[in-house]
């Protein structure tokens, strides 16, 4: 039996050596999502609906670029790699036919990351189903096999997809995720979760697309396991666990009323039909629909607008010829008619709806469906065929559970589902940022607070001022690791999503260099973390050929922590010059100006709230205007992400934080026994804070080394403590520098080579 490199011990992660473990990890990567060849990312049309005959065998990225990647990624500091990959990567040719040259480039890329002492977890990843509903992860065929025609899907806005808009450079950001209440999505994941409940007429080869669907998923996801586990050398070495899938839906089941938008739906942009609005375009019907916006305070509604498809139907053919891949339709699952309207939900003769209550209940035993009962009945009996599938295969999987986003988790605290070896998956986002692309230094809002009831209003749950945003984020972190104690029970908790736009004020860093507004964002979402007390986290997203123009070549978003048009942080020392300006930006002509980070005191006032409800455009296209700058690039905000953090801990972290304006690090334990001489507590001590001749530690008891040795390539600088029993604590000071502008000359070449020698700082 392979040796266990992570163990899950009650709430904590646990090594070889009974330290406590920190997983501090980065999303590779985002061009999972699309193809490599032919290379389709979202702003392309060409070629798009060639869907059967291509490739994802080079990504995340192609093997010879792959030391360049993961080299960069060891450097900053991470140890844990969430493996974005799709089912349409192993099972896009038809259903049953798996692409081995794309499993074996994973294996490859597996091996390199054993390589670098990573640890992964295998992430299924889909965003509102399939590239061909706006987003990605499933194959076309699963469309196909739903007897939809993804082909219509523009006129009829059953989904609204960057590769078939009018002008893709123009497709609005973010309007993506609404496809999750549009036709194709809430349909397919109506029949992926309770197909045959609420859709029994759908039976393909013999068998209802339910048990299709997820039959043909979960068989996918447990070949891949089985091809690991067969290397001998990956499961458990590098590969510790599998995710469940990432952001689950549940499309109508548990809807109230067929013609009213949720109370409970989250976003509303552009057009916004109604369920029922939905299934009249989708087969041919116009209607008057209403339109939304995002503005001060969130989605509002802008006016109304009429969407005509002409006729035209989302629905296949009556002549689709079914023997394109190789399955059998049952005959009393008619093509070319709404499934919905085989189902008696409405007339397509008047067009008359006849069920506007059809998925409020269980059609069998009457139970009442809510987001809560859907998560404990239908997204739980689809976890455990995956749970069984991959542990038939890799033993002592970790599994990720991942419920949908920003739900109530299932109730398996002392039932038979709650698996010891089970982590805790939800994510975090800073959404009001993250919808408006401006770090807004006045106000935030506590959305986890809102959604659970503790506010009377909207309005209550806003936060004023940076501390209170700050402290928001970690509150939100905090409530969201306890609901997961309450619901799951005592498992670690790992946030395996969260992340900045780097987009933002209309691009301002790109054309100046100056990542203030991403810096602070980025540091305020880390001091959530840090503050929470989880057990670890994958930031979103990690993107090889992110660049300015086109961020992250998916749906116009522009997360990734690295471009191609940005400058690596210098990870040597460099000591800091006596004219280092402050630590955010001074000027207030400035997006990223902050007051209440510099040295006056800020007040708010309606005066200056006002200022910064306006809301930026929201498209793809950037900007045409240049300020007078030098332009040069950015290190893109690295210092805030490239941070201390503890490793692996000789006892129990009790807390720890990064002080990231004043560049201080502190760091609580509490010990039963003594550290060892084999296993001290190790922390990652990023050089660019922390040069070795610039680093004041103070420690409660015990000695400490700070070293860049062999066992992490001679990568990354750690330091070791050997300290006593009880409760201890460190304070480590670094050099303070100018928060999210270049500095100085490049330096990171030659860094490897330097590191080759073992350099030790003894105390």
């Amino acid at each position: 039996m392979s040796p266990l490199m992570l163990r899950v011990e009650g709430r904590v992660f646990k090594d070889s050596k009974d330290r406590e473990v920190t997983l501090r990890g980065i999303n590779v990567a985002g061009g999972a999502k699309f193809p490599s060849s032919p290379n389709v990312p979202s702003h392309i049309a060409d070629k798009f609906f060639e869907a059967d005959t291509l490739s994802f065998s080079d990504r995340p990225f192609p093997l010879d670029e792959a030391h360049e990647h993961l080299g960069r990624l060891k450097r900053y500091g991470y140890n844990t790699i969430r493996y974005v990959f799709t089912w349409e990567a192993i099972e896009h040719v038809r259903p049953g036919e798996y692409d081995e040259a794309w499993i074996d480039h994973t294996i490859a890329i597996l091996r390199l990351a054993k390589e670098y002492g990573f640890m992964v977890f295998m992430d299924p990843h889909q965003d509102v189903w399939s590239r061909f509903t706006g987003g990605s992860g499933a194959p076309i065929w699963t469309l196909y096999a739903c007897g939809l025609n993804p082909e219509k899907f523009d006129v009829t806005e059953a989904a609204l997809v960057q590769n078939t808009w009018p002008d893709p450079s123009r497709f609005p950001k973010m309007i993506w995720a609404t496809n999750y209440t549009r036709l194709a999505c809430q349909t397919v994941f109506t029949l992926f979760n309770a197909g045959r409940d609420f859709a029994p007429k759908a039976i393909i080869d013999g068998i209802n697309i339910q048990d299709y669907l997820q039959g043909h998923f979960i068989a996918a996801y447990k070949y891949l396991a089985q091809r690991i586990h067969d290397t001998g050398d990956l499961e458990n070495e590098v590969v510790i666990g599998w995710e469940s899938m990432n952001e689950p839906n549940r499309g109508l089941v548990g809807l109230a009323d067929l013609t009213a938008v949720p109370t409970e739906q989250k976003l509303q942009m552009g057009t916004s039909p109604t369920a029922w609005q939905a299934i009249l375009t989708g087969s041919g019907r116009s209607c008057e629909l209403e339109t939304w916006a995002f503005g001060n305070m969130g989605p509002y509604k802008s006016g109304s607008t009429l969407v005509d498809p002409k006729g035209e139907s989302a629905w296949l053919p009556a002549d689709y010829d079914d023997s394109r891949y190789r399955w059998r339709r049952d005959p009393g699952w008619k093509l070319g008619e709404c499934l919905w309207a085989q189902h008696g939900l409405w007339d397509p003769s008047n067009d008359r709806l006849l069920k506007k209550h059809y998925f409020a209940k269980h059609p069998k035993t009457g139970r009442k469906l809510d987001y809560e009962e859907f998560t404990n009945s239908y997204f739980m009996q689809y976890y455990r065929r995956h749970s069984e599938a991959i542990k038939s295969v890799h033993k002592q999987s970790i599994m990720f559970i991942q419920p949908p986003v920003w739900e109530v988790p299932p109730s398996l605290k002392g039932t038979k589902d709650e698996d010891p070896n089970m982590v805790y998956s939800p994510h975090f986002y800073d959404g009001v940022t993250l919808m408006t692309k401006r770090w807004n230094r006045y106000w935030n809002v506590d959305v986890f607070g809102l959604l659970r009831g503790r506010y009377y209003g909207p309005p209550f749950a806003i936060k004023v001022g940076e501390t209170a945003i700050r402290n928001s984020f970690r509150d939100q972190m905090i409530a969201m690791i306890k609901e997961g104690t309450d619901y799951l029970g005592v498992h670690p908790c790992v946030f395996t999503e969260l992340g900045i736009p780097y987009d933002m004020d209309d691009t301002y860093a790109y054309r100046t260099g100056d990542y203030t507004s991403q810096a602070l964002a980025m540091d305020a979402n880390h001091y959530g973390l840090e503050g929470s007390g989880a057990n670890g986290f994958t930031l979103w997203v990690y993107m090889a050929t992110n660049n300015h123009a086109k961020g992250d070549l998916w749906n116009g978003e522009d997360l990734s922590i690295y471009s191609v048009d940005d400058r690596p942080l210098p990870l040597t020392p460099t000591p800091a010059s006596p004219d280092d300006k402050p630590s955010t930006s001074t000027d207030p002509s400035s997006p990223a100006y902050s007051q209440s980070r510099s040295s006056e005191t800020s007040k708010v006032s309606p005066s200056n709230i006002k200022a910064t409800l306006s809301t930026p455009p929201i498209t793809s296209e950037p900007s045409t205007d240049s300020p007078d700058t030098d332009n040069k690039p950015g290190f893109r905000a690295a210092e805030a992400y490239v941070r201390p953090s503890p490793i692996a801990t000789a006892g129990k972290v009790t807390s720890y934080s990064f002080d990231l304006k004043n560049c201080t690090f502190t760091f609580c334990l509490d010990a039963a026994a003594a550290a060892k001489e084999a296993a001290p507590t190790e922390i990652f001590l990023p050089e660019f804070h922390f040069p070795r001749d610039h680093t004041d530690v103070e420690v409660s008891s015990g000695k400490w080394t700070i070293s860049i040795d062999e066992p992490d390539r001679g990568m990354i600088q750690k330091l070791r403590w050997w300290h006593g029993a009880g409760k201890q604590n460190m304070t480590i000071r670094g050099v303070m520098r100018r928060q999210g502008m270049a500095l100085g000359k490049e330096e990171e070449e030659g860094y490897l080579d330097r590191c080759q020698q073992t350099r030790c700082l003894v105390m």
